[in-house]
């Protein structure tokens, strides 16, 4: 019999990828939507596939209503407030929609669909500023930015539900996960727009911060194939998801100004304190081990070929991005 799966921020980067990745194994689809005029063009290609529901993680009875009609065998909460960057300037938005958020969703599958299992998308800003390298699913706590404390309440309230009320709740501690899919606000994409625009002749210069800012980063589709296989577990789990290999925001330019041909990235970046965080993470790098012994998931997508298809897409788009 097809399972059936709710997945709210399906609308996003990883909804979407996940969106697919779900329809592709025959499951019967729903996903949570902010409202009708949210942006759903990266489920452009399935919006007849999947049943899309209003809803909103600050609103408890819209999440008991989307969890009744779904009846889901599996949840996947997705759903996030902006970026960590932006987090410092909305902390109360970001403290209610991703910790208090994540809690609303988890007592509505109590209530409506208990027996469900449930993944929560925790981050590895739980852990900030630590000073234990790599980091692995027993690292202390030590978050540093709102965004961070909102994700390591959800993460505690998660563990709170399975160890007290005996629910099938998993986490999956993403690190840093890109694709073409991801909003041109985060470092990564906004490189590789402004490459490819420059490239093309309809930019001249990228405004970045912290250039020697390193980050554990991996393939947004990779990410989500591990959430999924998290919840095929007979018992449910935390498990970090990373690549174990840290770039800086520097080589992440170099290699892409490399696939678009441009010979001297300096020369198109301009630097913006305004684009600097007032609390910088330690270096963050993820031990994926227990993931791959569990259920056999690790990063196969490199570094460079993670760049390559950012920056070829974004080439191909043109006026578009």
């Amino acid at each position: 019999m097809a399972k059936t799966a709710f997945i709210t921020g399906i609308a996003g980067q990883d909804g979407s990828y996940l969106a697919e990745l779900l329809l592709e194994k025959g499951y019967t689809v729903y996903g949570l939507t902010m409202s009708c005029g949210e942006d759903c063009s990266r489920i452009e290609q399935i919006k007849d596939r999947v049943e899309l529901i209003k809803g909103d993680l600050t609103d408890r009875e819209s999440l008991n209503a989307a969890v009744k009609t779904a009846e889901p065998d599996e949840v996947y909460n997705l759903a996030a407030s902006a970026s960590v960057a932006a987090s410092f300037s909305k902390p109360l938005l970001v403290g209610d929609v991703v910790g208090l958020g994540a809690v609303r969703l988890i007592e509505a599958v109590k209530n409506h669909a208990p027996d469900a299992k449930l993944m929560q998308a925790s981050s590895s800003e739980i852990f900030g500023d630590t000073k234990i390298s790599p980091q692995n699913e027993l690292t202390p706590l030590q978050p540093k930015s709102p965004y961070g404390v909102a994700k390591a309440y959800a993460h505690l309230m998660l563990k709170h539900y399975r160890n007290a009320e005996s629910m099938f709740t998993s986490s999956c501690i993403l690190y840093n996960h890109e694709s073409p899919r991801r909003s041109p606000e985060y470092v990564t994409r906004k490189i590789t727009v402004g490459v490819a625009r420059i490239s093309l002749g309809l930019q001249d210069k990228i405004a970045l911060g912290n250039l020697d800012g390193r980050r554990d980063w991996g393939y947004a589709p990779e990410y989500v194939d591990a959430m999924w296989r998290t919840l095929q577990q007979k018992e449910p789990d935390d498990f970090v998801i990373a690549t174990g290999v840290t770039h800086t925001v520097r080589e992440f330019l170099e290699e892409a100004c490399r696939v678009a041909g441009l010979r001297d990235p300096m020369s198109i970046v301009t630097l913006n304190q305004s684009n600097l965080r007032p609390a910088d993470p330690t270096t963050l790098v993820g031990d994926a081990s227990k993931a791959k012994e569990a259920f056999g998931w690790e990063s196969k997508v490199s570094f460079t070929q993670l760049v390559k298809i950012m920056v070829e897409h974004d080439l191909k788009s043109g006026n578009e991005c």
